[in-house]
């Protein structure tokens, strides 16, 4: 018989789903607070086509040859 015991598979992943989730969480506020606000005005529309706007970025909106 063997003298250790084995724990179940949940209980040896547990730290590092934690570890996971604790440095998720710490990524997306820092994310958050170091990033400049975004001026809605200034972006552009989700769907622009039709509307008279020019396109702009993008290897879509280069002229072609």
């Amino acid at each position: 018989m063997n003298a250790t015991v084995d724990l179940p598979a949940a209980a040896t992943r547990r730290p590092l789903r934690l570890l996971f989730w604790t440095a998720l969480t710490i990524f997306l506020v820092w994310d958050f607070l170091a990033s400049p606000t975004i001026d809605l005005r200034l972006e552009p529309p989700l769907i622009a086509a039709g509307s008279g706007q020019a396109t702009s970025g993008g290897h879509c909106s280069m002229p072609g040859k």
